[in-house]
Parts: C-alpha cells; sequence; structure tokens
C-alpha cells in the first residue's frame, strides 16, 4: 500500500464507527471517515464469527490484496474500516474486490484519483 497505512489502535477503530459514515452489502460493511493526515488510513476487521484463524486470515488478506491493487482509484485522506460479514467465509478475490469497490462507490470515495487506472 504505497499511499496508505493501517488502522491498528481500538481507538481509531471506534473513533470511525462512531463518527464515520456506513454502507454495507452481502459481504462486507465499510465505515468512512475523513482524517487530517492526506493519506488513506486501511483497518480491517474478521470476527470468530466468520470462521477459524485459517480462514479469517485469508479474508483479511483478500481485502487487503484488494484494496491494494486498487488504491489508485480511491481519494486521499480518509479512515477506512472494512468488516467482513459471515457471508464472507468461502468469498473468491473476484468477489471480495467487486465488493469492496462496489462499497466504495456507494460511498462516492472513488474517481477522483484514478490517472493510473486510464493510463493502463
Amino acid at each position: 500500500m504505497i499511499h496508505s497505512e493501517s488502522l491498528k489502535k481500538n481507538k481509531d477503530f471506534q473513533h470511525v464507527y462512531k463518527n464515520g459514515t456506513s454502507q454495507a452489502n452481502r459481504y462486507l460493511v465499510m465505515y468512512v471517515l475523513d482524517n487530517p493526515y492526506g493519506k488513506n488510513r486501511l483497518g480491517i476487521s474478521v470476527s470468530k464469527k466468520v470462521g477459524n484463524s485459517v480462514v479469517r486470515h485469508r479474508v483479511t488478506r483478500l481485502i487487503r490484496e484488494s484494496y491494494r491493487l486498487n488504491e489508485m482509484v480511491f481519494k486521499n485522506g480518509l479512515d477506512i474500516v472494512v468488516i467482513a460479514r459471515p457471508s464472507a467465509k468461502n468469498i473468491s478475490y473476484k468477489d471480495a474486490e467487486s465488493a469492496l469497490l462496489h462499497l466504495s462507490g456507494r460511498h462516492h470515495i472513488i474517481g477522483e484519483n484514478n490517472d493510473k487506472e486510464v493510463s493502463d
């Protein structure tokens, strides 16, 4: 993730939950909040309801990779928290990417920095 950091602290997650806006689809819930840092911070939460540690880690990797490969289309200066729903247990990469981009479109956080996408 070139232009992004990870959200790691519980207080940062709680701040986004309390003050951010949320959208959901079949596999994911996404909270978004503006931050003053000029770069995005991504937090991913996958509960035990999704599956055992192997399944949870796999879902986390799929979401992180989906974000990384599409990072250039996101607006900057956002705290983004993605929560996996239990239906994401057997999700494929294509479905994870589609769900992430769908929620990003619903939040209107896509499309401002897409110079790299146009040139590809």
